[in-house]
């Protein structure tokens, strides 16, 4: 493997159907340093890299690979939300990845696997991590705190779903759940519980509900076909899109502290190919949906979208360049190139570019040319490039 070095030091009760579920695990522990020697140093960021048939710990800053571990052909990667652990979504639920983040251990894909029937969405918000089964739309819950400290998998609360599909929930810090409805015919809104578990809200007029995100003031989006659904402050808002009757987001990207979601936007649905040329703007506090047209050439998919510094959203597009983009106004301010060009994947789990975000940096993949490099966002500049003995498909930062 080819590494250039880095020239930064630092990166910066639910009752209805809750269930406590326990599962074995072999998450590794701290070693101690045998007498006379000195402790080993604290690891700092990690960055976990999927390829077909495993996955990758590589170092945040150097971009060396620390531990390479085998998993199944296609896995997906999700923070826990704890700086230091991943969750791998496999055929049996979500496994544990000790990236080490912070700590003087080994690297370890732990035997914890929090079962799920054909895992999906892994939702970090409020102290908590929210884990959904498709294949039963139960929703798992704990705090994510716990990961880190537990020589077992931590404590649980499970809510029993209803009818299985491809869905998301989101617990808000008062307690609040979110969760989508639907069935084998389709996906049709969310359903708002309290606490509690009483009901307190509800939409069926968001048809293919899919992704959520949470933004400032606890406001949280869900994207459907023709617009979008907002809860805010105990009530649900439907957001129409300018398209009719197509108009689909189906992914949000947020920070907590701007009251402003940058979503996807697709408005044909004969469209080959993955590639978008447009951004949906949601003001949850002006309740508004605003569709943006991006300049000619920048073109994204779901995979290629972060919110970073100054709450601004960096879109690393199909020229090979990252685009800031400044919610407040739709406005690109600037663009500084990182990889070479690149094409719609044909199918959408195939490796093409990716960018996640771990404070000032991101992380970009370039599959191309077997090829991570890390970016500073503040600056533009590439920090760090590493060439790889795979070809790297998702990512998951760990800011230990």
């Amino acid at each position: 493997m080819k590494t250039s070095s880095f020239r930064r030091t630092a990166l910066g009760a639910l009752a209805v159907g809750a269930v406590v579920a326990l599962a074995s695990c072999s998450s590794s522990t701290g070693a101690t340093a045998p007498a006379g020697e000195e402790p080993a140093a604290d690891a700092g960021p990690r960055l976990a890299v999927s390829y077909e048939g495993g996955i990758l710990v590589l170092d945040g800053e150097t971009l060396e690979t620390v531990a390479d571990f085998e998993s199944e052909e296609f896995t997906r990667l999700n923070p826990a939300g704890d700086d230091r652990h991943v969750m791998v979504t496999m055929s049996e639920g979500f496994q544990v990845l000790d990236t080490a983040a912070g700590s003087a251990d080994d690297a370890e894909l732990t035997d914890s696997i929090f079962a799920a029937d054909t895992p999906g969405h892994v939702v970090r918000h409020g102290g908590k991590t929210i884990l959904y089964a498709d294949g039963t739309s139960d929703t798992t819950i704990f705090d994510t705190a716990d990961l880190a400290t537990a020589d077992e998998l931590p404590e649980t609360r499970t809510v029993d779903g209803v009818d299985a599909h491809h869905g998301v929930s989101v617990l808000l810090e008062d307690g609040t759940f979110l969760t989508t409805v639907g069935n084998a015919d389709g996906r049709t809104g969310i359903v708002v519980r309290d606490a509690d578990g009483v009901e307190i809200a509800a939409s069926d007029q968001c048809p293919g509900v899919h992704g959520e995100g949470t933004a400032a003031d606890e406001a949280v989006v869900f994207g459907c076909e023709n617009g979008a659904l907002l809860y805010s402050d105990g009530e649900i808002t439907k957001l129409d899109a300018p398209d009719q009757p197509y108009g689909r987001m189906g992914n949000a990207w947020v920070s907590e502290t701007s009251p402003i979601i940058v979503g996807d936007y697709k408005n044909d649905v004969d469209a080959e190919g993955y590639l978008l040329s447009a951004v949906t703007l949601i003001d949850t506090e002006a309740k508004t949906y605003d569709v943006v047209d991006l300049p000619e050439g920048v073109e994204y998919t779901f995979r290629d979208v972060v919110r970073g510094p100054e709450d601004l959203a960096y879109i690393l597009a199909s020229d090979g360049s990252i685009h800031v983009l400044d919610p407040e106004t739709g406005d690109i301010t600037e663009s500084f190139p990182v990889v070479d060009a690149w094409e719609s994947p044909a199918e959408w789990q195939d490796p093409h570019p990716a960018i996640v975000v771990a404070g000032d940096i991101a992380y970009v993949t370039e599959p191309a040319a077997n090829s991570v490099h890390a970016v500073d966002l503040t600056t533009g500049e590439v920090l760090a490039s590493a060439e790889l003995d795979v070809t790297p498909n998702e990512l998951a930062p760990a800011a230990g």
